[in-house]
């Protein structure tokens, strides 16, 4: 590797803030007719702006208010499913009390079955179908099938 310094670059001379302040002041003419053309060119749109600012402002709260009113109503939250959540719930505290009072006679029935011998022996007579020694247990048949068709209509 060669570590070797070349050829050194030539000082900048920076210029002078008199310079720059002289410059300045040579092109301020060209930057006010700028800006006076700016002004005039915009004055209309401006006085128009000053002039409309309440009634614009006046559509954007309305704009604004109708806009919170939807969601309010319509949103994910709003009324309108508040409604159904509402109705869902009352539906489902019915179905818990219920199903609560179900499972109170189940248990009760569970509790007769393990104390009470007559209800144990019912349970054995209607479900199992046991009989004691000697019983004759006489069974019916099934019953007709009750949504037969008449013999003349036809069948799909």
């Amino acid at each position: 590797m060669d570590f070797r310094v070349s050829k050194f670059a030539k000082d900048r001379v920076q210029p002078l803030a008199e310079e720059g302040l002289r410059v300045a002041l040579q092109h301020a003419p060209r930057a006010e007719a700028f800006t006076d053309h700016v002004v005039a060119r915009t004055s209309t749109a401006r006085s128009w702006l000053a002039r409309m600012r309440r009634k614009m402002a006046t559509v954007a709260v309305l704009v604004l208010a109708s806009w919170l009113f939807a969601h309010a109503t319509f949103g994910d939250n709003g009324i309108v499913v508040y409604n159904k959540k509402h109705a869902d719930f009352i539906r489902l505290t019915a179905e818990n009390e219920r199903l609560k009072k179900e499972n109170d006679a189940y248990l009760q029935h569970i509790d007769s079955l393990k104390s009470d011998k007559k209800a144990i022996e019912k349970e054995a007579r209607e479900v199992l179908h046991y009989a004691r020694p000697g019983e004759i247990v006489y069974v019916s048949p099934a019953p007709a099938n009750p949504n037969r068709p008449a013999a003349n209509t036809a069948q799909k």
